[in-house]
Parts: structure tokens; C-alpha cells; sequence
């Protein structure tokens, strides 16, 4: 496993018609992986079952929208969002990701379920590479991640303001 393998900038792709699933813990440690998401990750069962989602983690994914993901599932809201992940060898994959929290008997938070189709690969191109590279420039710009981090999530509120939408608005706007 090589979590810290350098990208390829090869772009990898799957059929339109079919899903990436997977499903975490409260902490997001995998709990199931569908057989597309080993393909397009080449990953094996073994391999991904216990280790944290972000295993498949792209360094080009702004931290920003895991903070916007997670302050959604975590309070029970569902979220839509376009990702980019990585290989196990360097490659790399878009998806828009439809997270949603999953529950027990009783109605408690329980784990998070993923389901992840092929984006627009237009909207990636025109919209979410632009946008995702200026994240990371905010993101990168002071020495604290956790400042970085902040302020690259205002610029993405600032946004959503001049277009007078809600995050999940603007994501189906698209």
C-alpha cells in the first residue's frame, strides 16, 4: 500500500453507467468497497476494508470541501460534491460524490455511505479545476493548514454568495 506515492497525471475513468460505492465508520475507516472502487483505485478488498477513506486522497483536492463534506454528514445532511481521488499508483480519478449519513435501529448517525457516478467532464474542465486550483493557492498561502484550510472554505462562501446559492444549489446549478 503507498499512500505516499507521487502522481502520474494519468486520468483514469470508469463507465458512465457505473457506481463507486463504499461505505465508513463515525471516523471514516472503510467498511465496504464495491468492486468498481478497487478497479479504478486498483486496490484489493484486504487492502482498503479498516483504512481510513482517505486512503484514495488526490494532495490536487482542496481541504476545504472535505471540511464542507464532513460539517454535512456529521450533523445528518446529505451532500454532492465533485472529487478527485488518487490511485494506488498515481493516477487519478474525478467523481461527483453523493455522501449521505447512514443510521442505526434507534436513529443515531452510524457511518457514512458514498455513492460516486462520472461527473461532466466539461464542468470538471471549466469550472472545478479552476476553482480547486485557486482553493489550493488560498490553502497554501499562510503557513497554517488549519488557517489555509479556513480561508480557502470563505473564498468558497464569498462565491456562493455573488451567485446567491447554497453550496448544494451551486453544485446542481453546475
Amino acid at each position: 500500500m503507498s499512500k505516499d506515492c507521487s502522481l502520474t497525471g494519468v486520468e483514469r475513468f470508469f463507465d458512465e453507467n457505473s457506481y463507486i460505492v463504499s461505505k465508513t465508520d463515525l471516523k471514516g475507516k472503510l467498511t465496504y468497497v464495491n468492486r468498481e472502487f478497487m478497479a479504478i483505485a486498483d486496490y484489493e478488498e484486504k487492502e482498503l476494508l479498516g483504512q481510513p477513506h482517505c486512503i484514495i486522497r488526490n494532495p490536487d483536492m482542496p481541504r476545504c470541501i472535505f471540511k464542507r463534506l464532513w460539517d454535512h454528514i456529521k450533523v445528518g445532511k446529505e451532500i454532492f460534491a465533485y472529487v478527485v481521488n488518487r490511485c494506488k499508483f498515481g493516477d487519478h480519478y474525478w467523481v461527483i460524490a453523493h455522501v449521505t449519513p447512514s443510521y442505526d435501529g434507534s436513529g443515531n448517525i452510524s457511518g457514512y455511505h458514498s455513492t460516486r457516478r462520472v461527473p461532466d467532464k466539461s464542468i470538471v474542465q471549466n469550472t472545478i479545476v479552476p476553482l480547486y486550483r485557486e482553493l489550493l493557492s488560498v490553502e497554501n498561502s499562510v503557513s497554517s493548514r488549519k488557517d489555509g484550510m479556513h480561508n480557502a472554505d470563505a473564498a468558497v462562501d464569498k462565491l456562493l454568495k455573488e451567485k446567491g446559492l447554497g453550496y448544494d444549489e451551486w453544485i446542481f446549478a453546475l
